[in-house]
């Protein structure tokens, strides 16, 4: 009996540190995968954060896609700001006088352009001027109004040649020495002087009395003699040889040919012209035409495309028929306001002339020379290039010069 309960005792001894290696190992196991654990999820948090540090650096520098571009591209733009001095152009005035022949222009006060400082930005694409964008100016001159009288009355003008005597219209006019505007002046006649005519050189006569010998342009100068064979200078062309020098390539230096009469046949009672713009101010295209040498249909039709027959909203508050000033930003804010329909007709024309028509050096009506600084060309195409965005300008334009020459 106290063998067996030996053994039974040594066998329980045997169990219980058998239970406690066992409870041991399990306790390890517990306390190293409980810290091991929180070591790993600290590993893991930290990564996180280095991950979510990395995004936010990402978002803070995004990939510029226009930066590529452009600096893989071979397109290269660049901007400029300068100050350029510019013409400031004057304004004419007309008046109309019945003891005067019909058709006679006679100026009264001699036009000077003044000049504006403006400030433009412009954009070059490869070294090339692609826009140009004026953003402020500053007149440093006022510009003098043009004063011109129109004959209404009876007869013709006469055509002064040399040897004529010749009255200034004028209240003044400058003498000059040489035949333009900005020569030396040398002198002044008064309104009525009488002068003989020595020499004739484009619109500018060589005149001389018992003191003075110089230059005076012909349209401040009157002859009183009429002379029967000017007649025919005034007769009407038919309407095929006027047909016959339409074309989308005519050169719109040359006049149109037209009478005042057949300026004011094609734009009168039109249903288009449902303000009566045209109608009633038909002669100053013709009156731009004689004085400036340029089509007067192109000018009016020009102003019938630019204005919708005189029905846009710049054309009424302003009465601008040609948008002149407006900018594709700023139309209506940009556009000049006239005070006279007559004054913006007058004005575009010696733009055209001035700055589209003709190449820089080229003497025109006032015996300047002009800027040229968009010239491209004297066609609706050339003009186009510069003076309009729209591609497709210059075949408005002439839709309306081929109306208005096959109303005749």
């Amino acid at each position: 009996m106290k063998k067996h309960e030996k053994t039974t005792k040594s066998t329980y001894h045997q169990n219980l540190y058998l239970f406690m290696v066992f409870f041991a190992c399990f306790f390890f196991v517990l306390i190293f995968t409980f810290f091991n654990g929180k070591i790993f999820a600290q590993d893991e948090k930290e990564v996180s954060s280095d991950a979510q540090q990395e995004i936010y650096y990402r978002n803070q520098n995004p990939i510029d896609l226009e930066d590529i571009l452009a600096q893989n591209s071979e397109v290269d733009i660049q901007e400029e700001m300068c100050t350029e001095e510019v013409d400031l152009e004057y304004t004419t005035r007309y008046q109309q006088d019945s003891t005067l022949p019909k058709d006679t222009v006679q100026v009264l006060q001699e036009g000077r352009a003044g000049t504006k400082n403006v400030i433009v930005i412009k954009k070059y694409q490869n070294g090339e001027l692609i826009s140009e964008q004026q953003v402020a100016e500053n007149i440093v001159k006022a510009p003098v109004d043009r004063m011109v009288r129109i004959g209404t009355g009876n007869g013709y003008s006469y055509k002064i040649s040399e040897g004529d005597k010749v009255y200034v219209v004028a209240e003044s006019v400058a003498v000059r020495l040489q035949p333009s505007q900005g020569t030396e002046k040398i002198g002044t006649f008064n309104q009525n002087d009488e002068v003989q005519v020595l020499k004739i050189e484009g619109d500018w006569l060589f005149v001389s009395n018992t003191e003075i010998k110089g230059y005076v342009p012909m349209n401040c100068m009157t002859a009183k003699n009429p002379n029967q064979e000017d007649l025919a200078e005034n007769a009407q062309f038919t309407k095929q040889q006027l047909l016959s020098n339409l074309s989308f390539e005519m050169d719109l230096r040359k006049p149109s040919g037209f009478s005042l009469e057949q300026f004011k046949q094609v734009l009168s009672g039109d249903k288009n012209d449902k303000k009566g713009v045209f109608e009633q101010n038909a002669e100053y295209f013709y009156y731009a035409e004689k004085q400036y040498g340029i089509n007067g249909i192109f000018v009016a039709s020009v102003g019938i495309h630019e204005s919708a027959w005189g029905t846009s909203t710049i054309a009424n508050n302003k009465k601008n028929l040609f948008g002149y000033g407006a900018v594709d930003s700023n139309p209506y804010g940009g556009s000049y306001s006239f005070g006279t329909y007559a004054e913006g007709i007058d004005l575009i024309s010696r733009v055209f002339v001035k700055y589209y028509l003709n190449p820089a050096g080229t003497t025109i009506y006032d015996g300047t020379a002009t800027s040229g600084k968009f010239y491209s060309g004297p066609t609706l195409n050339a003009v186009n290039k510069r003076y309009a965005s729209d591609k497709n300008w210059a075949k408005g334009v002439y839709k309306w010069m081929e109306y208005l020459y096959h109303k005749l």
